[in-house]
């Protein structure tokens, strides 16, 4: 005979089964791939495990929840590192590859060579952090742009309404580094060189993933199963 205290977490398993299907699931592969793709010796020697490892997870929950159309590739932007160094990556999902890694930019009021404030409000000048997804390209003021869409609330999701996007920029070269000591910095916007814009935003647009990570900003999407997956594998 089950007691009225058995019962009643049995259902309260079985209710949360139904609201999060396939969660474990979607944590182990994440796990497990962000591990393999780490064993690439370019992913190994251009990104930190922990941003890999949580780009990787979201990526998975993402896709399967078909929020994003694109599962070819996968940009993250590593904001914990100084924007002297290439914080911007892009894998080939499909073929467990680094495509391309560039220098970006972050917002004027995040900070100086290293990001350590964001913000999703308008008129911050700050860069938002978490997951988003790519839009269309368009002509605007900066010249070739792509349009991104916040997914996360209170993070990232007023990205459209404070026209955070990726465009080009002359103050992101390393010719300003040398005369600067450090990047420029935009309205918010991951700005990028003038001679790597184009085809960063060719190989991400259409409904692929970005995630910008900084161990300041909690993604929820990232971290809904308790950020499991963050040590560092063995070679």
């Amino acid at each position: 005979m089950i007691s009225k205290t058995t019962g009643f977490f049995f259902r309260i398993c079985i209710a949360l089964v139904l609201i999060w299907p396939g969660s474990h699931d979607v944590m182990a592969s994440g796990r497990d791939r962000a591990s393999e793709l780490y064993r690439v010796p370019e992913i190994r020697q251009a990104l930190d495990f922990q941003s890999l490892s949580m780009a990787v997870e979201g990526f998975d929950r993402l896709r399967k929840r078909g929020v994003i159309g694109n599962a070819d590739v996968l940009t993250i932007i590593e904001y914990h590192k100084p924007s002297v160094e290439k914080r911007l990556h892009v894998l080939d999902m499909k073929n467990g590859a680094l495509l391309l890694s560039t220098l970006v930019a972050h917002g004027r009021n995040s900070g100086g060579n290293q990001a350590t404030a964001f913000s999703n409000e308008s008129g911050s000048y700050m860069s938002s952090a978490g997951f988003f997804v790519t839009g269309q390209t368009y002509q605007g003021k900066h010249g070739y742009s792509l349009r991104l869409k916040g997914l996360e609330e209170g993070l990232n999701s007023n990205a459209e309404s404070r026209h955070i996007v990726m465009h080009a920029a002359e103050y992101v070269s390393h010719d300003f580094i040398r005369q600067n000591g450090r990047l420029g910095r935009s309205l918010g916007c991951p700005a990028l060189p003038e001679s790597r814009s184009r085809e960063v935003i060719d190989s991400i647009k259409n409904g692929s993933c970005l995630f910008v990570y900084s161990p300041l900003v909690n993604s929820g999407i990232a971290l809904r199963n308790g950020g499991a997956g963050t040590k560092e594998p063995s070679s």
